[in-house]
């Protein structure tokens, strides 16, 4: 992706400038217009330019999810009691523990008080206020309820980072299990087996293929270990890299969601995501076309978002919610009937909170499951390497007595 300069225009006719990252121009003007912007001159940086702005923001400290909770429940709160916005922002920014922010939030009071809107500020800080929550305050603004705007982000932040914290918590057990296994073979491979080959090696014996086996296993590690490394960690860097490319993190979203027992939670828990904000985006008055370019952003999820602009794309032509969506095949049935009994009665974003609800029950009942799920797994996996282990190390002791009597 390349890195884009813009200047451009609110519905107020305040001149904002900023810097984007898309694929082109065009995809440049389209965010800007959904964003409420009338783009005045796009123009594409050098490469240079682009490089140094990921290396600052690579290392630029970072806005936490339960900073930015904290700080919409804090905003809610104050506006509800009449405070003016200048003023609770500038509270805020003094309470703040998070340095980010509270620059952020001190950058945020004099864009206001030069007589920007919120939103249009808030929209120069994508690192920190995504596009969900830049639209969700921009129509609080037009509406005159933005204390409610804060209220409903803060809602769905908290139950979006309770299934993010669930997911983790659950894949937790199975990650140190796996790192436990691999960590005990590397041992065993770099200094049991050769304390047994010394002992084998002694005798004249025709050693069983598992201990052949251990043996030429263990000598390769141990010949070869810093190459091993070294090639491991390559390896790694090489799959990070890639995976932060557009092409790499496509594919790599993709596949997350095949991978056996767990990528099934992932996709209902994104799915859960994107109708959750889609029915809050929808409740608040965003228009249907923006809350789809919106939402497909907030999902954090490359190929289901790709998949939510298609059917963007099929409602901007004339086709129904209901047919873009059973198109894309990321829905069940169950939930497809529900999404045209939405657009039926005019309740959509009724039926979609509905949508979220049931995936998300889903997940939770998956996740509480999924302990049990993975053990029989690992536990044949550890069973498998004992039983090689057992054979290699173990077998040739019991014919102890043959192998003396062959030398």
């Amino acid at each position: 992706m390349a890195n884009f300069f813009y200047k451009g225009r609110t519905n107020r006719g305040d001149s904002v400038t900023g810097n984007i990252e898309a694929n082109n121009i065009d995809a440049v003007a389209s965010q800007l217009f959904n964003s409420g912007i009338t783009p005045i001159d796009i123009t594409e940086q050098q490469q240079q330019k682009s490089t140094d702005i990921n290396l600052n923001s690579l290392f630029a400290p970072r806005v936490g999810l339960e900073e930015l909770i904290l700080f919409s429940r804090q905003m809610y709160t104050l506006m509800k009691a009449g405070v003016p916005i200048t003023r609770a922002i500038t509270s805020l920014s003094e309470s703040t523990s998070s340095q980010a922010l509270k620059n952020c939030l001190a950058t945020l009071v004099e864009e206001l008080e030069s007589g920007r809107d919120l939103s249009t500020s808030m929209n120069q800080y994508p690192k920190i206020f995504n596009n969900l929550y830049v639209s969700m305050i921009q129509v609080g603004e037009n509406t005159g309820r933005l204390d409610e705007a804060f209220l409903q982000i803060s809602e769905y932040l908290a139950l979006d980072k309770d299934t993010r914290d669930r997911v983790k918590a659950a894949l937790r057990y199975p990650t140190m299990v796996i790192s436990a296994i691999i960590g005990a073979i590397v041992i065993i491979n770099l200094f049991v087996i050769p304390a047994f080959a010394k002992v084998y090696a002694g005798l004249d014996a025709d050693l069983p293929w598992a201990t052949k086996f251990l043996i030429a296993t263990s000598d390769f590690t141990v010949n070869n270990w810093p190459f091993l490394l070294a090639g491991f960690i390559a390896t790694i860097v090489g799959i990070t890299m890639y995976v932060r490319t557009t092409e790499g993190r496509y594919k790599w979203h993709k596949y997350k969601l095949r991978i056996p027992i767990v990528g099934s939670i992932i996709n209902r828990a994104l799915l859960a995501r994107f109708s959750r904000s889609f029915a809050m985006a929808t409740r608040a008055g965003v228009p249907l076309i923006q809350t789809m370019t919106v939402v497909s952003r907030a999902v954090d999820n490359d190929f289901i978002s790709d998949r939510i602009l298609q059917m963007r794309n099929g409602i901007e032509r004339g086709d129904t919610l209901t047919r873009t969506a059973a198109a894309t095949n990321l829905f069940t049935p169950l939930v497809i009937q529900m999404m045209s009994v939405g657009e039926e009665t005019g309740a959509v974003d009724e039926l979609l909170q509905e949508v979220a609800e049931y995936y998300e029950r889903e997940v939770d009942y998956d996740l509480k499951n999924l302990s049990a799920a993975i053990e029989p797994v690992l536990i044949v996996a550890i069973g498998i390497m004992v039983f090689i282990l057992a054979l290699g190390v173990f077998l040739p002791m019991w014919n102890l007595a043959s192998a003396f009597q062959g030398g």
